[in-house]
């Protein structure tokens, strides 16, 4: 049998000097005795997979709402892709494949519900009450350092500092980086982002774009808000196009639809990895900290070919299915419901549980605000939906 100290043993040997190893982590905030048997990545992915938001993640939709249809994307499925994905690109730069795992899994636990719709609607409405507004980013962390409850000695996951940066420095096409929203943990939180982010959080961030791009084309063909036709103005998508037009190969529109997407993960998978490798050439012995200050966060990204092929194709998204009459309508739909639940709860905040709600303290409206925000935001699209029928049929309809 393997110990913790075998394994670590195997990453020192098998893993590059600027990846991240077990044995050399920045620690936890909270000391912890070390797993006999699993390492400390190995031990944040599996309290981030038993986690109450974990699971809810299930029932948080993207960009079609969960109203709409059971086939698109939920925040689960697309956790999963960018965690294979991640760890696939992981593994061929010898990167600590349980870290990259830990990160992505955990990279979107802070997401309200009904998508970046929900997000918006939360983040007007902390705005206009003087507060910084929301960031799902920053409510990731404020989950695992404060909201989840499942240890007797602290808040949260007290998980590594590692994945704790590689959560707070997340970035993608809707994220902005700021400090945490919680006011105890916000010096810890600017400690952390001091650190320089690892190259497997780095993974995370272009496999969580990768994913993005790739199955919300999945997803608009499938609803019909785009067409095959539409995407042609992308070069890269005339590339996959090509790489697949093979007698027998794409018999049915379906059919087509799942090889050329294969195909354009495919090519920029071997565009990052390429890419990626070439910055990393010659650096062999040096430390994370030494890439960092020569290349900043900027280690692992694709060629400067395939970034402006990917954003050619990202501009058609945008016009074609984000802003498609039926995506506005679902967006305006989830941003209708949760204003109203907003309202409900800020009007009575006695409505809300008690464990959310102490009517024993007294709380003054920004703090008010932020209770309901929180609890409307660890709602799932299904949940939310629910309270919003509760509250309101059979009044009006939705």
């Amino acid at each position: 049998m393997r110990t913790r100290v075998d394994i670590e043993k195997n990453e020192d040997r098998l893993l590059a000097s600027y990846a991240s190893h077990a044995s050399a982590s920045w620690g936890r905030q909270f000391d912890e005795t070390e797993h006999a048997s699993r390492t400390c990545f190995q031990r944040d992915r599996d309290r981030v997979v038993h986690s109450e938001a974990f699971r809810k993640l299930e029932y948080k939709t993207q960009v079609f709402i969960v109203f709409e249809n059971d086939y698109y994307r939920t925040r689960l499925t697309h956790t999963l892709e960018v965690a294979q994905l991640a760890r696939s690109i992981g593994r061929n730069l010898c990167l600590n494949e349980d870290l990259i795992e830990a990160v992505a899994l955990a990279h979107d636990l802070g997401h309200p519900p009904f998508g970046h719709a929900g997000e918006a609607a939360l983040d007007q409405r902390l705005k206009k009450a003087g507060l910084d507004g929301f960031n799902h980013n920053r409510r990731s962390f404020d989950v695992v350092t404060r909201f989840e409850k499942r240890y007797p000695h602290f808040d949260g996951l007290n998980l590594t500092v590692e994945v704790l940066v590689g959560i707070l420095k997340h970035e993608s096409l809707y994220d902005k980086i700021s400090g945490s929203s919680v006011v105890g943990a916000r010096e810890f939180a600017r400690k952390l982002k001091v650190r320089a982010c690892s190259l497997e959080a780095q993974v995370v961030d272009k496999a969580d774009s990768l994913a993005y791009l790739n199955h919300d084309i999945d997803d608009g063909l499938t609803s019909g808000c785009i067409t095959a036709e539409d995407l042609q103005e992308s070069s890269l998508w005339r590339r996959a196009v090509e790489g697949i037009k093979r007698p027998g190969l794409v018999a049915t529109d379906a059919m087509f639809k799942y090889q050329v997407v294969r195909a354009l993960i495919d090519m920029q998978v071997q565009d990052l990895l390429t890419a990626t490798s070439q910055r990393l050439e010659g650096h062999a012995g040096k430390s994370l900290e030494d890439l960092a200050k020569k290349q900043g966060k900027g280690s692992v990204d694709f060629s400067v070919k395939m970034v402006r092929e990917r954003a050619q194709l990202q501009d058609i998204l945008f016009e074609k299915v984000y802003h498609h009459w039926r995506v506005e309508r679902m967006t305006s739909k989830a941003r209708r419901i949760l204003n109203e639940l907003f309202d409900v709860y800020l009007d009575n905040p006695k409505q809300l549980p008690y464990d959310v709600f102490d009517r024993a303290r007294s709380y003054s409206d920004k703090e008010k605000h932020m209770v309901v925000c929180n609890y409307i935001a660890a709602m799932t699209d299904r949940a939310a939906l629910d309270e919003y029928k509760r509250f309101f049929e059979p009044y009006k309809k939705v």
